[in-house]
């Protein structure tokens, strides 16, 4: 196995692992996000602009 052919060959590797660990990572996040033990603490979080606690008018 020359230089070239194993370079060759580590890249492929690095990018189908790159590949396959951003793809994962997705899953995991969009999993995260839509579960529905999440829903109450993301519309709080989706109301907080409009709640105006602090500074009454």
């Amino acid at each position: 196995m020359n230089t070239a052919s194993q370079y060759e060959a580590i890249s492929r590797f690095a990018q189908q692992g790159g590949s396959l660990y951003f793809l994962l990572l997705f899953i995991g996040v969009c999993v995260y996000a839509f579960w529905p033990r999440n829903k109450a603490e993301f519309d709080k979080a989706a109301r907080a602009p409009l709640d105006d606690e602090e500074n009454p008018a």
